[in-house]
């Protein structure tokens, strides 16, 4: 049933109005707000996913070895959980990689249906992304690679075939990709994997009374599947024991389409140290922080010896009339920080972290305008035979994008990270003074991006841009573009190529 139908139906009106009676779906709409702050036990200790093992190659390359496959999960009592994952279960394993140095990669299908592995946020040959062009048959290897050059950030990797990254994420198959470089290293920052460094994919999932994953859209929501438990790196209630005084997070909103709304039990401040592109310029201090699905986000918080605190996703503003069906008034308990007696206190947040983005003068090639309303971009649904428009190769150009549907979207663009210029014509919010290459869509406000284009030119081989909530990319909100080198014309992409 479509969602106008269903406002039809429960006579939901142009004002915004429903009757709330004892029935139907006013009783829905006040059960749909969800609270589980003091309801978690923390009995378990957060998960860290392994550093992904690694050869050294013939070239010199660093090779990685990832095998996506189906099997059981035990995340609660009970029955085992049917999963997807790589090298393992559920999620997939940390690859980490320096900037400058040369990746190989073995990616092998165990499923028995075609997916793919998608870079998230990876500067990168069109061919080697990992896109919905780039799918694995099953039982086949894709052996992508490329030399990594952009700056020490928090990327990751998720499937992206097309009307399928959202079942296929959904299930499982998602992992980090963390870049280092000298300049990041040469900061005295928390870098202990897993010790003072800690990877947080937070996930919401849902789960039916056989204890398998279902896949419930709320009645009348207009953004997918929302669930009602929380993940971090697989773990429900998870706690970790703080050893130091400064911890750096790595945030990774990996949901299909819950928007979070992170900030602690005691509204203590953190600072917000990085975003998808890598280290802004300075730490900005705050005590609360969106991530839309797909972004990044690299706090440090400071603890206390002997104390207690619990991160929190608080209710967000964004979500619109009916906003509480699709997760926005929503309360959750994400992990539990139990500090030791005493800390050690080796580390620091510098004042100057890295260099601001730098796009603001730059002579603007072309300027571009994109809407995003009813599961299309300008007025066209994804078409995989179509390429929309072609960029040339070392020229900056300036995208203005806009939510013009009175949902959430956001926005995400393969191969670049963009520079956010500014949001409705004023100086965008701290949390968007990086490098960015998802970034939340509010309803009506105009976002007017700076991205640069350089290397790896293809004319027939597409890059995505898309709105980063599951459901709508599979349902057609992406368009595609290419990278021209000079002389050359958009040409034709190729038909779905699956490596067997």
């Amino acid at each position: 049933m479509k969602r106008r139908t269903v406002l039809k139906v429960f006579g939901w009106g142009a004002g915004g109005a429903v009757a709330l009676g004892g029935g139907g779906f006013g009783a829905y709409y006040l059960s749909a707000k969800q609270d589980t702050v003091g309801k978690l036990a923390f009995d378990t200790a957060l998960s860290v996913p392994p550093l992904a093992p690694s050869q050294r190659g013939a070239s010199g390359a660093q090779v990685f070895t990832l095998g996506i496959q189906p099997g059981e999960t035990r995340f609660k009592d009970g029955k085992a959980t049917r999963t997807w994952g790589v090298n393992g279960t559920y999620l997939g394993p940390t690859i980490r990689a320096r900037r400058g140095e040369r990746v190989e990669f073995a990616v092998r299908n165990g499923l028995d249906e075609a997916t793919s592995l998608h870079w998230h946020g990876m500067h990168l040959p069109a061919m080697m992304d990992g896109g919905p062009h780039q799918t694995i048959s099953a039982g086949g290897t894709w052996e992508p690679w490329w030399t990594i050059d952009q700056p020490a950030a928090t990327l990751w990797y998720h499937p992206h075939l097309h009307g399928s990254t959202a079942d296929h994420t959904y299930r499982g198959l998602a992992g980090l990709f963390i870049l280092d470089d000298e300049q990041t290293e040469a900061l005295n920052l928390p870098s202990e994997y897993g010790v003072d460094d800690i990877p947080m994919i937070v996930q919401d999932r849902a789960f039916d009374g056989d204890q398998q994953f279902v896949q419930r859209e709320p009645l009348a929501g207009s953004l997918g599947v929302i669930g009602d438990e929380i993940l971090v790196n697989g773990t429900i209630g998870p706690y970790v024991d703080v050893t130091t005084r400064l911890v750096r997070l790595r945030l990774l909103n990996g949901s299909n389409a819950r928007l979070y709304h992170f900030g602690f039990s005691d509204d203590r401040r953190f600072s917000l140290i990085a975003t998808d592109g890598g280290l802004l310029a300075a730490p900005w201090e705050t005590d609360r922080l969106y991530l839309s699905p797909g972004e990044r986000a690299e706090i440090v918080v400071a603890f206390e010896p002997g104390e207690r605190v619990e991160m929190r996703a608080y209710p967000a503003e964004h979500g619109g009339v009916l906003g509480r069906l699709d997760g926005f008034h929503d309360r959750f308990d994400i992990c539990q920080f139990r500090s030791a007696a005493s800390l050690s206190n080796d580390t620091t947040v510098p004042a100057v972290l890295g260099v601001a983005p730098d796009l603001v003068d730059e002579v603007v090639a072309q300027e571009r305008s994109f809407v995003l309303a009813s599961n299309q971009i300008n007025g066209r649904p994804m078409a995989m035979d179509r390429i929309d428009f072609g960029v040339r190769e070392g020229t900056v150009e300036v995208w203005e994008v806009t939510n013009d549907n009175g949902y959430l979207h956001n926005f995400h663009v393969h191969d670049v990270q963009f520079q956010v210029l500014t949001v409705d014509g004023g100086e965008p919010d701290p949390s968007l003074r990086g490098w960015k290459d998802t970034v939340l869509l509010v309803q009506g406000r105009r976002y007017r991006l700076a991205l640069r284009f350089r290397d790896h030119t293809d004319p027939n081989r597409p890059y995505m841009y898309h709105c980063h909530l599951l459901a709508h990319e599979d349902d057609g909100m992406m368009g595609q573009f290419v990278v021209l080198g000079e002389g050359e014309q958009v040409g034709n992409p190729p038909s779905r190529h699956q490596h067997q």
